[in-house]
């Protein structure tokens, strides 16, 4: 009798095991994935090892790894994302990492508006200025970033140094790379995108000034005048 509660027992662990290796493949996301693929290489190594399947066994320990390295990974990369979206000053320091170093003079045009787009920049220090809207950027900020995500391809501004500076610049194909290995880059870049575009359209939004007999194109009429009374 133990014996036979025993077998069922083992042949229980086998079946939780498939149910989880099915499981798997109803999710639509990562984590839950990744957690059930490691319960499912558990329970399967345990059969494997009670009734000594031996191949079964060596797949299951070899997937086990596996699984608990990429769950790692899926962890870490939501820290990442986390850490870049409660950042106050995104950090873009990486782009040294695959970026080509360039050193340029105060005054020095780095491009002009409607220039075709070839890089992004990192200013690893000194100063530039955007001068349509008049803006200085210090060390540690990105600029022509812009430029990635128009139809036009162009440059929407002029940028100078103000002082002599370094720069860092990766062109569009290093820069999709760096979103794809470091999402919280992206999440950074696209933050710094939306505060500029929204500072622009602040700064840009004028008051209505009324309309008065030394600014109109042509003569203010009174009402009463036109219409013939005093």
């Amino acid at each position: 009798m133990t014996e036979l509660m025993s077998l069922h027992g083992i042949e229980a662990i086998g079946w939780l095991a498939s149910a989880l290796t099915v499981a798997t493949y109803a999710m639509n996301t990562m984590m839950p994935l990744r957690i059930l693929a490691i319960a499912s290489s558990v329970c399967f190594a345990i059969y494997a090892a009670i009734l000594q399947l031996w191949p079964l066994l060596a797949m299951e320990l070899l997937l086990l790894p596996i699984n608990l390295w990429r769950f790692w990974q899926i962890l870490s990369l939501r820290g990442r994302l986390k850490k870049g979206a409660l950042s106050e000053l995104p950090d873009f320091s990486v782009i040294k990492r695959y970026g080509k170093a360039r050193r340029t003079r105060a005054g020095t045009i780095v491009f002009r508006r409607g220039d075709p787009v070839d890089a992004l920049y990192f200013l690893g220090s000194g100063r530039v200025l955007i001068e349509e809207v008049g803006v200085e950027l210090a060390a540690g900020e990105i600029f022509g970033e812009i430029a990635f995500f128009t139809d036009d391809a162009v440059r929407t501004a002029t940028v100078r140094c103000t002082e002599d500076s370094e720069l860092y610049e990766i062109d569009e194909r290093r820069f999709m790379r760096l979103q794809f290995e470091d999402p919280s880059f992206g999440m950074s870049v696209m933050r710094v995108i939306t505060r500029r575009l929204m500072e622009n359209g602040g700064a840009g939004t004028a008051q209505p000034q009324p309309v008065t007999q030394e600014s109109a194109p042509f003569p203010v009429q009174d009402p009463a005048q036109a219409s013939g009374h005093t």
